[in-house]
């Protein structure tokens, strides 16, 4: 029983003293900010434009990048929406009624010669 107790003081003992060094502070971690692009890596041109006209009941947006026209969403006023894409860049828009997981991604021309 003496033992018992001894050793249940000297437990108490420890934890109390161990107490103070568990609750220390941490320091607070702080998110790091955002890698800026490289200089001259960004291109404004490379921003898709969005005009958005209304077609009777129908609203159509136009998706072009450094002026070529993409897509075009058609929303009826009845109905599901729908796009016209040009996938092969040939100026041919091809109608899907969802941009669905086999969707590509539009293709632009990187430079001419």
């Amino acid at each position: 029983m003496r033992f018992a107790r001894s050793i249940f003081v000297s437990l108490t003992l420890a934890s109390l003293l161990a107490g103070p060094a568990v609750a220390q502070e941490r320091p607070r971690l702080e998110p790091l900010p955002d890698i800026p692009p490289p200089p001259g890596m960004v291109d404004p041109g490379l921003e898709p434009q969005i005009t958005i006209k209304q077609k009777g009941e129908d609203k159509v947006e136009e998706f072009r990048i450094k002026g070529r026209l993409y897509m075009i969403k058609v929303t009826p006023s009845h109905g599901k929406a729908y796009f016209l894409i040009d996938q092969k860049g040939d100026g041919l828009m091809r109608r899907y009624d969802d941009l669905s997981p086999n969707f590509q991604v539009p293709l632009w021309v990187i430079g001419e010669f």
